[in-house]
């Protein structure tokens, strides 16, 4: 099963252009995902959907654009949505006795269930114990059930200074009481950094996906909030997606970016005899 994953969209960052850069850079990907061979059964959309949370036209637009996508989608919510418009413009979108966006789904053989961390008001991911208790109900369900648990926010200390979070945080041990003890969850899939990252958390293999919108620069050097310094912040790279597979066993997570490549080689005859070999190899180690 091959599932794919789009996250940090920021529709409506150039309010009113309908053309603008995060919208082309969108574009581009849908437009990848939909030619890929094989396809993807579904797309993960994971947070930061729009700009601002209160552009209900954003919405509307950024809804248009995925809705370019042949297949089916689950949707999760970011720190620059808002629930109320998201809920607007979605109609029949399940949410929790609460009202957060979080639910499960069934697909490929797995259980996915998709998280809400938005902390209105907060840049940074929150879990509170209504959440939290949501999810371990679900997670004491179904235990014989591969599944992978999809939020926005990874609740890992990145590097980055400004796009992390710390395990002394209150939601983040909050999680972690819950997930470690499942052993069913054979992944977890994050965005929010606008940069590709494999790591872990609660002794599960967490993917966290770069964005279609502009990338955060790789700085790992601690950041000083009272000096700016002229560090590079955010990149023009190309926009970019996730691939998740699973097997059966395992899941692997491939990231890739949209848009023109530089071709170098090529699968003909000169390199036929480099692939037969490699095949037939497959195994015998």
């Amino acid at each position: 099963m091959l599932v794919a994953q789009v996250t940090d969209l920021h529709i409506g960052f150039d309010r009113d252009n309908p053309h603008e850069l995060n919208v082309r850079r969108l574009n581009m990907v849908i437009d990848q995902l939909n030619a890929m061979r094989p396809k993807p059964s579904m797309l993960l959309v994971t947070g930061d959907l729009v700009e601002n949370g209160d552009d209900l036209d954003a919405y509307r637009h950024m809804r248009s654009l995925v809705a370019r996508w042949e297949g089916p989608i689950l949707w999760a919510i970011g720190n620059h949505d808002s629930r109320e418009a998201f809920l607007e413009v979605t109609p029949g979108m399940p949410t929790d006795e609460h009202g957060f966006v979080q639910y499960e789904a069934d697909h490929g053989g797995v259980r996915w269930i998709i998280l809400d961390t938005l902390d209105p008001g907060r840049h940074g991911g929150m879990l509170c114990d209504e959440r939290a208790n949501w999810l371990d109900l679900r997670l004491q369900e179904r235990t014989d059930v591969p599944t992978v648990i999809v939020l926005h926010h990874p609740p890992v200390d990145t590097g980055i200074d400004w796009m992390s979070a710390l395990s002394c945080e209150e939601w983040v041990q909050r999680l972690e009481a819950v997930v470690k003890p499942a052993t069913q969850v054979v992944g977890m899939i994050a965005g929010h950094v606008h940069r590709p990252i494999a790591t872990s958390f609660a002794g599960k293999p967490l993917a966290i996906c770069s964005s279609t919108a502009p990338w955060v620069a790789l700085q790992l050097e601690d950041i000083d909030p009272r000096r700016p310094d002229g560090r590079p912040l955010i990149l023009g790279d190309a926009p970019a997606y996730a691939l998740h597979y699973w097997n059966g066993e395992r899941l692997l997570t491939h990231f890739d970016v949209a848009g023109p490549r530089h071709v170098m080689a090529s699968y003909d005859d000169n390199l036929q005899p480099m692939i037969r070999d490699f095949i037939a190899e497959r195994g015998t180690g």
